[in-house]
Order: C-alpha cells, then structure tokens, then sequence
C-alpha cells in the first residue's frame, strides 16, 4: 500500500513511524481499535484472503471486493450521492 499526492491509501495509516508525535499516535491507534472493535479489519481480511485465493484475478478486483462484501451490483453510488443531496436541499 502506497501514499499517492499525500494522501494516505490502503492500511498505511497504521504504520507508525518514529517521528509521529503523540497526538497522531494515538489518533491513529484510537482509529485502528475501533477498526478492530467493530469487526472492519476482520472483514477486509477475509475478503483479502478470498480475492488471493482466487484461481483466476478477477478483472475488475474492486467489484469483487464488492460483491464479496455483499454490495448490490450495477448500483451508481455517485449518482445516489447526487440525487440524496438534491432531494435534501428542496
């Protein structure tokens, strides 16, 4: 997992170096717990395993993730996105 333009991206957010002062350490632990706590870290893992697992590598890695998840397929979140903040802005 790399950071791209700054910004952190995958699990890189837990690595925690050296020079990170206490106030981001602990944020980022708090982060990791609730993380742990809430069984998030325990279902990527597993949908991680699942993708390797995989005889074949599917095209399209992030509708598998999806679809592992449980996901609706063919759903514009985008455009659900769009729409809910229109309606609440009428």
């Amino acid at each position: 997992f790399s950071s791209h333009s700054g910004r952190a991206t995958g699990l890189s957010i837990f690595k925690m170096s050296n020079n990170n002062n206490n106030s981001d350490y602990s944020k980022k632990e708090e982060f990791r717990k609730y993380l742990e706590q809430t069984g998030v870290l325990d279902a990527l893992t597993k949908v991680l395993v699942g993708l390797y697992e995989e005889p074949e590598r599917p095209q399209q890695a992030v509708d598998y993730i999806k679809r592992y998840i449980g996901a609706p397929a063919n759903v514009d979140v985008e455009g659900l996105k769009r729409e809910n903040a229109q309606l609440k802005s009428e």
